[in-house]
């Protein structure tokens, strides 16, 4: 009678059967995904890295080495590995700079995790022994930093220089690097010096010539040119500039409707109506003194037409059109005047004035340049040359990444060495660190310790260097006290990388590790993939 007892399992919690094959393997997937994204782009880490040339499906191709444009470019299925991307996206946003080194660094840390949670380590143990780790790693950052003024120009630039390095455009570095600074410097305002816009900075790229034609305007530059329908001027000096949103053109009947004309009488007087509107607007144009019109694009109807083309040229007024609707805010910035609306709104005081506005040939296209601004606002223009798209592009986004860099500094005024020693240096305090605690923690910690490594590593790896040799003299360097010493790749040797002027921001690098332990801790989590269909 007793047997049926026996057979069924006892229902305690201890004996009940939890399928954890599974959960170890979507971990594992997840990291192997991750770090097969980290490795694509660790060969572009550094001044030596590689670039890669990304083509797309409709045909376009654009070479980079800037970590966060490769990533976006890349399409990415696995979710996990889309991390990754987010990841570099947000160091992009954070600082500007080291998009490829977050990626890598994280890359690292999956791979250590991998080995702890094949040793039966628990992730959520792993998980808080990285984030005290990270929060350890941001102290000794900021204690072996350098503060700096920014007063002390120099500084800057070499910082700039740095981050243009490991850029296509490196050999411009000399010429990019001190625009960048004054780029960011002239757009600093005086009562929130901490904080840069760095829409305020516009980049307009122009084909032709080569990067060291790139020019910083004090001032405006369109990418268009006069509208010559007419003969109108081209120059004009004393400018009175009026930003306009709307058309100067015969009014339309609405959508649905149309005038049906008979008879010539009717013509000829809708006509004269039509030249005695536009007349009328450029009377009222004219009786405010302005000799400038920036007319912006209209979607209704054509915003001139040949007609008032023709009466704004005998009115020996210059004319821009077509300026972009996003632009308008930048202009009626730097010209400190107003977007006028309609024509009755046509007042002299919302003009702005300049020295001159005229037109420009440059290469095979010619730009409008408007210099010698009265009261100009906080802006600035950078007019970036190039031998083709390709370098064009990459120019622009190097130039981008120096303007980030300056843009950190005048955020967290502290500055920090380059060339792999700050990672050593974070490598060997942890590791010291982990000795202290006890338990499984500093198993973990060691793991992030080592982790780290893969900066330098990768950076001798890049330049062709024996990375095994250079990493142990770096740490042996390190142990001896030596924080500033870092890998000189122009030289192939380990030496006080500060005096190569070989810097960096600080909230690059501690940005860097915060943003890769944080995208990491996350994936650890993870135990499962629900797809819904």
């Amino acid at each position: 009678m007793a047997t049926p007892v026996v057979s069924q399992p006892r229902a305690s919690k201890t004996e009940s059967y939890v399928d954890n094959k599974r959960k170890e393997d979507v971990r594992q997937a997840n990291i192997v995904a991750a770090k097969a994204v980290a490795d694509a782009v660790r060969t572009s880490l550094g001044p030596k890295g590689m670039d890669k040339m990304i083509s797309a499906a409709n045909g376009e191709v654009i070479i980079t080495n800037d970590g966060a444009t490769i990533l976006n470019k890349m399409e990415v299925l696995q979710p996990a590995a889309k991390m990754l991307v987010e990841l570099s996206k947000s160091q992009d946003a954070a600082a500007g700079d080291g998009t490829t080194t977050v990626v890598v660094i994280a890359g690292a840390l999956l791979k250590q995790c991998l080995t702890l949670l094949s040793n039966g380590i628990h992730p959520t143990v792993i998980s808080d022994s990285l984030h005290k780790a990270s929060i350890k790693a941001l102290d000794v950052l900021t204690a072996m930093a350098v503060p700096v003024e920014l007063s002390d120009r120099e500084s800057l630039v070499k910082s700039a220089s740095t981050a243009l390095n490991s850029k296509v455009v490196s050999q411009y570095s000399t010429l990019l690097a001190p625009l960048a600074v004054d780029a960011v410097l002239s757009v600093v305002e005086a009562e929130k010096p901490d904080l840069v816009d760095l829409r305020d900075i516009k980049i307009v790229k122009k084909l032709g010539g080569t990067v060291d034609d790139t020019e910083m305007v004090k001032g405006l530059v369109f990418d268009k040119k006069v509208s010559h329908a007419a003969g109108g001027p081209t120059r004009m000096e004393n400018a009175k500039i009026a930003v306009i949103q709307f058309q100067i053109s015969p009014p339309k009947t609405d959508i649905e409707q149309s005038i049906v004309v008979s008879d010539y009488t009717q013509m000829d007087r809708i006509l004269k109506e039509e030249r005695n509107y536009i007349l009328g607007m450029i009377k009222k144009i004219k009786a405010t003194g302005c000799n400038v019109l920036l007319i912006q694009k209209s979607i209704l109807r054509d915003a001139v037409t040949d007609l008032s083309l023709h009466y704004l040229a005998k009115a020996k007024i210059l004319v821009v059109k077509d300026v972009e609707r996003d632009e308008i805010e930048f202009i009626t910035k730097t010209l400190n005047c107003l977007p006028i609306s309609n024509i009755e709104h046509f007042k002299e005081e919302k003009l702005g004035y300049a020295d001159l506005v005229e037109e420009v040939s440059l290469g095979d296209g010619k730009i409008v340049k408007i210099t010698g601004i009265k009261d100009m606002g906080r802006t600035t223009t950078v007019l970036v040359r190039g031998s083709n798209q390709l370098v064009l592009d990459e120019a622009e986004r190097s130039l981008h990444d120096a303007l980030c860099v300056v843009r950190c500094l005048v955020n967290k005024r502290f500055l920090i060495a380059g060339g792999g020693a700050p990672e050593i240096e974070l490598s060997r305090q942890l590791g010291a660190w982990a000795k202290v605690l006890h338990g499984m923690e500093g198993y973990c910690v060691r793991s992030f310790a080592e982790a780290l490594e893969v900066i330098p590593y990768t950076l001798s790896e890049n330049a062709g260097l024996n990375p095994i040799a250079i990493v142990t003299e770096l740490r042996n360097r390190h142990a001896q006290g030596e924080i500033n010493a870092g890998i000189n790749v122009r030289k192939g040797q380990v030496t006080n990388i500060l005096e190569e002027n070989v810097i960096q921001p600080l909230l690059v690098t501690t940005s860097a590790i915060t943003l890769a332990t944080e995208c990491v801790r996350m994936i650890l989590k993870i135990d499962d993939i629900v797809t819904v269909r």
